[in-house]
């Protein structure tokens, strides 16, 4: 299995301060592991790797609707003990940690993810590193690896149609089978530093892929990965970026001012995904708070608003111009904004109150993108936390409660009111990240949403798993699909009324772009690209990626590097027929 590379995981996120500690350490009485974690630090070998199974898990066999849960208004009507909506929902199940690994171990995710192994072929006792072959589409190539002497670009192929022009390359499209699609293209990571380097975001549009790498935003040719346009080079490390480009094609990341320990996540860049061409730019200024500085920041998209959320507290930008709309700040007596998200016409917040006190709990506010101004606020129970927004149209959140080990999935309505919850009692793995150290809201992964159904992938470490399809009217099951190669699968979107799924590589088989009929009727995957074995090592290497399907293409794109000097590095790489 890929392993985490060293060096430090992605920066922290949001909340209010409790106690909090310096910079980087976890806060008093919160496990290391994940929010809800079991007090022993995770073991090794990988970033919150679970003591025990994870995500969604019961400890014991849950009772007909489980524990309390986070909206304590009296008995609901099941007649059961109070819930997060009025009632204590079939899915509050115990459970021992955050979110567990997604299926098979790897963390794969749809669209963002964190750390990410180096990748290396094996042949004939030689350790290879990958790199584009040039022009010719067929025949991306991997090469014996050393001392990682490229430059800043990355990628051996400049994408001048003409290769690296080195003898030793290792055809990836060798032996490629009947059926098989091919490897379109492939690029190298830049030079990262000694502790690794974020490499967050990949954005595909109809005729761009691009990626930001620790301090370049770079932008290929989906057909044949040719160079759309000259690398953006910045001053210092990317550190944020929106998850979605605008309406306009654009998206905005943050870099650092500085390189040492005292540098702040605050410069905006906004940057055209077609044409590389750099928009405006901005600084986003500290909050007022001692703990509300922009250390770490939080991007999200909704509307034409862009939000920048800090620790407590968050700035509002005009998405085209970059000017200041408004600012966030505390309300009533005690809420601080914590977290934040988006989509084209919803913006939704979490808010931590009371912090330490008798009356600590979560708020979840839907907001006006153009004004700030709160369209209903909900209160969350004591004791229970608003960790992820799976879906803003409908509203799906996942919240845990710590002390009960207790997990719960409900959907809102517009006007803030609880409609559903889910009510399987599975071991899910939608891919949520570090639950106690990033508040970013959407960043569950390996899940998928449409108007009336909600798209969960089960946890296998070894072996096939399922995707349950739960009605988001009543939180029941409406069908399951089970993998059908002996390894896991994900969601990664909905086209055309159908869930697009990806099955995982093996270290001998490729993985496979699925789709599965959502409609009435039999829900048998069908193969939309099933990836070459030639090149199933570097596939399956990716310990932690993002993947897109577009345009009948599959991209797969790491997150994070690793800054290891005997190898060069990958980045990204696209399959099609």
């Amino acid at each position: 299995m890929s392993q985490p590379p060293p060096g430090q995981p992605p920066h922290g996120g949001f909340g209010p301060p409790q106690n909090q500690p310096p910079h980087g350490q976890p806060p008093q009485g919160q496990p290391q592991g994940g929010f809800g974690a079991p007090q022993q630090p995770p073991p090794q070998g990988g970033f919150g790797a679970p003591q025990q199974p994870g995500y969604g898990y019961p400890q014991q066999p849950p009772g007909p609707y489980g524990q309390p849960g986070p909206y304590g208004q009296g008995p609901g009507p099941y007649g059961q003990t109070p819930g997060p909506y009025g009632q204590a929902p079939y899915g509050t199940h115990p459970h021992p940690g955050a979110p567990g690994k997604p299926p098979g171990g790897k963390k794969r995710t749809a669209l963002i993810a964190g750390a990410v192994a180096v990748a290396l072929l094996l042949v004939g006792g030689t350790v290879y590193a990958v790199t584009s072959g040039g022009g010719d589409d067929d025949k991306p190539v991997a090469h014996p690896t050393g001392h990682s002497t490229h430059s800043a670009s990355p990628s051996a192929d400049t994408g001048d149609g003409k290769g690296d022009g080195r003898a030793d390359a290792e055809d990836l499209n060798a032996g490629r089978k009947p059926g098989e699609a091919k490897v379109l293209w492939y690029k190298s990571a830049p030079d990262a530093p000694g502790n690794g380097a974020d490499a967050p975001g990949l954005w595909v549009t109809e005729k761009t892929a691009v990626k930001a790498a620790y301090k370049e935003v770079v932008g290929f040719r989906v057909a044949d990965g040719t160079a759309a346009w000259a690398p953006i080079t910045l001053p210092h490390e990317v550190c944020a970026v929106t998850k979605r480009p605008g309406a306009d094609g654009k998206i905005v990341i943050a870099y650092m001012n500085g390189s040492t320990d005292r540098a702040n996540c605050n410069q905006l860049q906004q940057i055209d995904l077609d044409t590389g061409k750099k928009g405006w730019h901005a600084e986003v200024a500290d909050g007022t708070g001692l703990f509300d500085s922009t250390r770490s920041i939080e991007l999200t998209l909704a509307g034409q608003t862009l939000m920048v959320g800090r620790d407590m507290s968050g700035t509002a930008y005009d998405a085209a111009t970059g000017k200041k709309r408004y600012d966030l700040k505390k309300y009533g007596t005690d809420c601080y904004p914590a977290g934040y998200a988006g989509d084209t016409g919803h913006l939704v917040q979490v808010a931590s109150c009371g912090a330490g006190g008798a009356k600590e709990r979560d708020e979840i506010r839907e907001l006006d993108p153009a004004t700030g101004k709160a369209k209903w606020t909900r209160v969350v129970t004591k004791g229970w936390r608003a960790e992820r927004v799976f879906s803003l149209n409908p509203l799906v959140v996942y919240l845990t409660n710590r002390d009960k080990k207790a997990w719960n999935i409900s959907t809102l309505d517009n006007r803030g009111r609880f409609t559903s919850e889910v009510k399987v009692d599975k071991k899910f793995a939608p891919g949520c990240g570090f639950l106690s150290l990033d508040r970013g809201l959407q960043k569950c992964q390996a899940v998928a949403v449409d108007a009336k159904t909600l798209y969960l992938p089960t946890e296998s470490t070894t072996g096939a798993n399922e995707i349950f399809a739960i009605g988001l009217a009543d939180g029941k099951e409406k069908w399951r699909v089970k993998s059908p190669l002996d390894r896991p699968m994900v969601p990664v979107g909905l086209q055309g009324g159908n869930l697009i799924a990806y099955a995982d590589a093996s270290y001998s088989q490729g993985g496979r772009v699925l789709s599965i009929p959502t409609g009435s009727g039999a829900h048998r995957p069908t193969t939309l690209l099933r990836n070459p074995d030639g090149a199933a090592q570097i596939e399956n290497g990716f310990f932690d990626a993002t993947t897109v399907w577009s345009g009948g293409r599959f991209f797969i794109a790491t997150n994070r590097l690793s800054g290891q000097d005997d190898s060069e590095e990958k980045l990204m790489m696209a399959y099609g027929k």
